[in-house]
């Protein structure tokens, strides 16, 4: 459906654009963006079109890595401009320009202005504000011009959803992809991909469905399977990471990590409440603590968010090794869930604090009716230090991302 519904023989060739939302790993993206090329070259010549992910560099990682070599074997003519981010496309005496947009935020929209399309692509369209979208999609005044929209599902009262997949006036189609729509995946892969999320992440990457993010935001922690008694030191890789979360009103948190038997362990915490003790330590005093809480472990770095720069800043002026942290809130607790549910990042048993907030840290309620995934901020403090690290550490130098 996706490669064909635009052919002249296709009983439904005149909507105007087409949605495709579900399942990770279902193929929409691979159909989308051929079905988008070969359309665009069948009925139009020298037009421009707009391709967009929620960053350039995303949209060249997730889509242009394979779509150049597959437009190449097919007898298309592709060549890319990089400093200008434009793939002109050539067959059959028939050139177009495609341009590459980010569509990262509000003030992404103005990029886009002012061109005139026959089409635009929409990758990961949930990732991007609406603001992009509406001046993309106004841009499309050439005659036959149509939208093409693909995406992961979000909460159900994201603006997508509202606007354009439950709008019944939009003159479009919508398919709904699940794993199984990808034929190149074996059972086992999707086996592993299952067994990788759980609770709100399960339905909307596996099951490919709007929900909501309610209830615990690790409802996939136990303690069954995610805490051990701390091991004997000769079992535990020498070289440790350090994960911290500043607070001047709020606790402050040092969290040490070292390697047990190919797993991630929580070997001990630090937990300083300010409102409990009565009084607020400055950020000298923090870095005393974190160099006893240190001690003669050797350490590779500690990993700060970076919103703390005056605690970075003493930190780094005692010669500590300092590694600013990956923040991105939504993509670290589906890191954290991931690596939690695989059995792969462990809790010593000691470490109270940590495994207290594991059982209480929530989803905001409020927040989910006005289509945010936000977590309440509470019980939050070793929650944003295990983001840190897992984020920071274990996918962007142990895997590479």
């Amino acid at each position: 459906m996706v490669l064909s519904w635009w052919c002249e023989s296709s009983p439904v060739k005149d909507k105007d654009g087409i949605i495709a939302d579900g399942a990770i790993r279902s193929g929409k993206t691979v159909a989308m963006s051929l079905s988008f090329i070969f359309w665009a070259m069948e009925n139009f010549n020298n037009m421009n079109f707009a391709m967009c992910g929620k960053t350039i560099s995303s949209f060249k990682r997730n889509v242009l890595s394979f779509l150049l070599s597959m437009l190449e074997t097919r007898g298309y003519s592709v060549k890319y401009k990089y400093s200008e981010n434009i793939m002109i496309v050539s067959r059959k005496g028939k050139v177009n320009s495609f341009y590459v947009f980010g569509g990262r935020d509000e003030s992404s929209a103005s990029l886009i202005q002012g061109m005139t399309l026959a089409g635009v692509l929409f990758d990961e369209v949930a990732l991007m504000p609406e603001s992009f979208v509406q001046q993309a999609t106004a841009r499309c005044s050439v005659d036959g011009s149509k939208f093409w929209f693909n995406c992961n599902p979000e909460n159900p009262h994201h603006w997508f959803n509202e606007n354009w997949i439950k709008d019944t006036t939009k003159n479009l189609i919508y398919l709904h992809f699940t794993m199984d729509d990808n034929l190149s995946l074996s059972e086992k892969t999707k086996a592993r991909y299952r067994n990788m999320y759980s609770g709100v992440f399960y339905e909307r990457f596996i099951l490919g469905l709007w929900r909501s993010a309610d209830g615990l935001v690790y409802d996939m922690f136990s303690e069954e399977n995610n805490t051990i008694t701390l091991p004997d030191e000769k079992e535990l890789i020498s070289s440790a990471y350090i994960s911290c979360d500043y607070g001047t009103h709020n606790p402050t948190v040092f969290l040490m990590w070292r390697k047990y038997h190919n797993k991630w362990l929580l070997v001990k915490e630090y937990y300083y409440n300010s409102c409990e003790h009565g009084f607020q330590k400055t950020d000298s005093e923090y870095a005393d603590d974190l160099i006893d809480f240190i001690g003669d472990t050797p350490y590779q770095c500690v990993i700060v968010d970076p919103s703390a720069a005056s605690f970075i800043t003493v930190l780094m002026n005692r010669g500590i090794k300092v590694l600013k942290a990956d923040n991105s809130v939504l993509d670290g607790i589906r890191a954290v869930g991931a690596k939690l549910k695989a059995g792969q990042l462990l809790i010593n048993k000691e470490c109270v604090n940590t495994i207290t907030e594991f059982n209480l840290y929530r989803w905001d309620s409020k927040a989910a009716e006005y289509g945010e995934d936000k977590p309440i901020k509470q019980d939050d403090h070793a929650m944003d230090a295990v983001r840190y690290f897992v984020s920071t550490v274990i996918r962007r130098i142990v895997e590479g991302r």
